[in-house]
């Protein structure tokens, strides 16, 4: 089927969703199984979305989803509005690239998903929240986010490993802002969680913070290279860190 054809469908899915909730609303429709329609319409909206999504047209797969969301909130089915949320972010963050609206999204599930108590779900959005919003230098905000999920999974035996990793971003963070800023969260971090003072996060970070002490841009840069040759460094920490480098006099702004 070409897009013109999955649009098509789409749409006819729309109309009879909308149908079915506007019989649910009406005395009659309440009294014969109201309810059921309207989970009806839910997956016909979801339906719908996905085709709107294969043939590539954005808006209307989150005006379907968002109509989803609007009935499956008003049932207090919050689990599956905020898996609809998600899939809006992720075309914002894919396919429309509006971050600011992602995150949004991302938020919404998350508090969906705390007040359900899918705690780990909803890391998982506040992680994608804390990550965007490094991005477009809310930096405050991304470190609210990263020590709340630290603290989360820190008590937790399966998922405590991963709270250094949250421990160090909000280092970094905390370090773009301001040196002394940093000094402070890290000496935090290890008191609240001991085992991030052995980590090489850990050892990075006080190797990183002598040499912008010292202006020095190429132990930073030793510093850096080091680390990276034991565990690779992904796209968002090589921007934060190369944000902080900047911060050294004289520097030329790579990692190289």
């Amino acid at each position: 089927m070409d897009n013109s054809g999955k649009e098509k469908e789409a749409m006819q899915l729309m109309a009879e969703a909308d149908k079915k909730v506007k019989a649910s609303g009406s005395f009659l429709g309440g009294m014969f199984g109201g309810n059921h329609k309207v989970e009806d319409a839910c997956e016909m909206y979801a339906r719908a979305a996905n085709m709107f999504k294969m043939a590539k047209n954005w808006s209307e797969a989150i005006n379907c989803l968002n109509q989803a969301i609007d009935i499956y909130t008003d049932m207090g089915r919050f689990t599956i509005a905020a898996k609809h949320h998600i899939t809006i972010a992720e075309i914002y963050e894919a396919e429309l690239v509006d971050i600011e609206k992602a995150i949004a999204h991302y938020e919404q599930a998350a508090d969906y998903y705390k007040g359900e108590e899918s705690n780990s779900s909803a890391n998982k959005c506040l992680l994608k929240v804390g990550h965007y919003s490094a991005q477009l230098e809310q930096y405050q905000k991304a470190i609210e986010i990263y020590e709340q999920v630290a603290m989360n999974t820190m008590d937790n035996p399966l998922l405590k490993y991963n709270a250094k990793e949250y421990f160090f971003k909000a280092s970094l963070c905390h370090f773009i802002v301001d040196e002394l800023n940093a000094k402070l969260a890290i000496e935090k971090y290890e008191e609240m969680f001991p085992a991030f003072s052995d980590s090489r996060e850990l050892k990075l970070l006080k190797k990183l913070l002598e040499a912008h002490e010292e202006q020095n841009s190429e132990a930073f840069t030793e510093a850096v290279k080091e680390f990276d040759s034991v565990s690779r460094l992904d796209q968002w920490l090589t921007t934060m860190l190369l944000r902080i480098k900047k911060t050294i006099q004289g520097d030329a702004g790579d990692l190289k």
